[in-house]
């Protein structure tokens, strides 16, 4: 693990930095940001094996069948998909804008693309991409003319830093949840299975968890990875010995979640690619009309469009590469990126393609800069070849990491100034409305209300940054987007 604390601000540079040397160093900036090539692999390994669940999930989601409705291919070739399209991605993510973050299909649109849009008044899977398609256009124009940029650069840093927080909150819960550590019960969350502790899979995930506990104060390198690897192991050994299959909350309540970890046949399969190229650019327009295509539009555009800020934000503050105003470096770069993985998820029929917040995972574990995320693309495309192995790793075993990183993404807690109610409420929003509603956007947009209605509590609108005033308005639409459906009467 890495010696540095976490603060939102970078390290004063050393008086006697070790000279840069070898083409990867030169070109990734290893040595000025204060890593090495080991740090680089390692933490891109271990952001793979944290987000390598969205090769099962994905095909899940996106093979939802309807009635008349069918998915864009079987879940082996959506699996594919998604490798191919993540990997590319974020292999640019490294290259365009050397910043250590992965892409693949985002959770929360590929759901709404699976439950909400496809299969309503006769939309495809196919016309749905379309949407993505053209949301992803928008957000690449906006990007370009400099508005995305210029918005992330109005949140005032306290925001920011309180996004790190939120987030990291978010992933924390976002691994016990999966993990079945804590489950809707009696309570919306209780711990266990009816208040206790239950089943082999459970034990995996508190082995994982104590294990990078001890690695990590020992300060051994690689405790994320070292924690996965030991983890999924002993996972496939007791499935090996006790059978316990796959979680049912009905039949199967103690059993593995997301995937079995064992391998029923040959560890290597020879990919399709039959999902690149499945969409309707216009497809929807005929089925739904304008009104609803825009408004579905808009729902895809705004939560890919905070979505990455929060993500971004708190990487660069877990890794130390933020300024002094909470800005990553090549803002613009890791933006362009993004916007073209949303069309490029599309294009290739496997949903939006965005930042993953997981990639702080491989920060933890010392990555700085864009080769980590080289790495973590290069391991997406040998997993279309790979994808028996990587879907033995179960939640149990990856999502330990997902909570250590919680809690270092929290100790930037310290940056906010809890004793000024006017920076510490809408703080305080933004980092509960992130776990407490199961999204980032959602806490985002919490949070600038928050801060709006605080300001002008005070007496301060002609404070408030214009943009932050047009984002609020976003948001409040974006809250109430179910309503003024019903008032505009379209579905």
């Amino acid at each position: 693990m890495p010696e540095s604390h976490h603060v939102s601000t970078p390290h004063p540079p050393s008086t006697i930095a070790p000279a840069p040397s070898g083409v990867l160093d030169r070109f990734f900036h290893i040595t000025e940001r204060g890593s090495t090539l080991s740090r680089e692999i390692r933490g891109g390994i271990v952001t793979f094996f944290t987000m390598a669940y969205i090769l099962v999930l994905n095909p899940l989601i996106l093979s939802t069948p309807h009635d008349g409705i069918a998915p864009l291919g079987t879940t082996e070739q959506i699996a594919a998909g998604t490798a191919f399209i993540a990997g590319v991605m974020t292999i640019l993510m490294g290259v365009v804008a050397n910043y250590p973050m992965a892409l693949a299909a985002g959770l929360g649109i590929n759901a709404m693309i699976a439950y909400t849009i496809a299969g309503t008044d006769g939309v495809t899977y196919a016309d749905a991409m379309g949407l993505v398609v053209i949301e992803g256009v928008i957000i690449l124009v906006l990007v370009l003319t400099g508005f995305r940029e210029a918005v992330f650069r109005a949140v005032p840093p306290h925001i920011k830093t309180a996004i790190s927080v939120g987030i990291g909150l978010f992933i924390a819960l976002i691994g016990l949840v999966d993990a079945k550590v804590v489950r809707a019960g009696g309570t919306p969350l209780e711990l266990g299975l009816g208040g206790s502790l239950q089943g082999w899979p459970v034990l995996v995930f508190l082995a994982g968890f104590f294990l990078i506990i001890v690695l990590h104060v020992r300060r051994v390198k690689g405790a994320l990875l070292i924690g996965i690897v030991v983890s999924t192991v002993l996972a496939a050994v007791i499935e090996a010995v006790a059978r316990l299959g796959a979680f049912d909350a009905e039949s199967n309540p103690t059993g593995w979640s997301l995937s079995v970890p064992a391998l029923p046949g040959s560890p290597v399969e020879l990919p399709s690619l039959a999902t690149l190229g499945e969409f309707d650019l216009l497809g929807s327009l005929d089925k739904v009309g304008v009104v609803s295509v825009a408004l579905l539009v808009f729902s895809l555009m705004l939560a890919d469009f905070f979505d990455t800020m929060g993500t971004m934000v708190a990487i660069g503050a877990e890794g130390d590469l933020l300024d002094d105003e909470g800005n990553p470096p090549r803002t613009r770069e890791i933006l362009v990126v993004d916007s073209a993985a949303a069309i490029a998820g599309g294009l290739g029929g496997v949903s939006s393609a965005t930042s993953y917040v997981e990639s702080a995972a491989g920060v933890g574990e010392g990555a700085r800069t864009g080769l980590a995320s080289v790495v973590t693309g290069i391991l997406f495309l040998a997993s279309m070849f790979l994808a028996p192995i990587v879907s033995m790793v179960p939640y149990e075993a990856a999502t330990p990491a997902l909570v250590i990183v919680g809690f270092l993404m929290m100790t930037q807690v310290t940056d906010i100034d809890w004793k000024s109610p006017e920076i510490a409420l809408p703080a305080f929003v933004t980092i509960i409305m992130m776990p407490f509603s199961y999204s980032i956007t959602n806490g985002i947009g919490a949070g600038f209300i928050a801060y709006l209605v605080v300001q002008l509590a005070r007496g301060r609108a002609t404070r408030i940054h214009p943009l932050m005033w047009l984002a609020c308005l976003l948001f409040a639409i974006y809250f109430m987007l179910t309503p003024i459906k019903a008032i505009l009467g379209v579905g």
